[in-house]
């Protein structure tokens, strides 16, 4: 079951080498924090960066619910497991395969590409392929687009890295 923790936007890469160090192997399976690429443009040219794709959240996947739950006591600046009221609530199926379709095994969302066709994004290549109708705006100048997302009981905003090559 894969699960998330709340922290301090900015400390999540720290909270997830806790996570490794600190957790137990056989309780905790593995942790990360989901990226974006996302190209900026400096010293005249343009650079991949990796970004934080949930700011303030570090994803756990484990079977052990309840010591996962303990051991996370022990884990220093984190601010909340999501779930509801006193119960860890795992991510859904669906959750977990839109993530998994997004950013792969590694977590790590890849540039899209795509065309502005009638006033509309066609994205040709890269995980935001189909996914169009997530897509709530577009910034072609910083090459970003901004999705809405269902996740974690409510309604989330992410920033994904979108290439517009063309107008149609």
């Amino acid at each position: 079951m894969w699960y998330v923790i709340q922290v301090r936007t900015g400390t999540e890469e720290e909270i997830q080498r806790q996570c490794e160090t600190i957790i137990d192997k056989s309780i905790l399976e593995k942790s990360f924090v989901p990226k974006y690429e996302q190209e900026r443009k400096y010293q005249g040219k343009w650079h991949t960066e990796l970004k934080v794709l949930f700011p303030g959240y570090v994803f756990l996947v484990s079977d052990e619910k309840e010591n996962l739950f303990f051991e996370l006591k022990r884990i220093m600046g984190l601010t909340k497991l999501l779930g509801t009221g006193e119960t860890i609530v795992p991510l859904t199926d669906e959750e977990v395969n839109f993530l998994l379709r997004l950013g792969g095994e590694e977590q790590t969302v890849e540039m899209s590409e795509g065309i502005i066709e009638n006033d509309r994004v066609v994205v040709t290549s890269g995980p935001l392929k189909g996914n169009e109708g997530l897509i709530r705006k577009i910034d072609r100048h910083k090459r970003k687009a901004w999705l809405e997302i269902e996740m974690f009981g409510r309604t989330v905003e992410m920033q994904v890295g979108l290439e517009v090559v063309g107008k149609r």
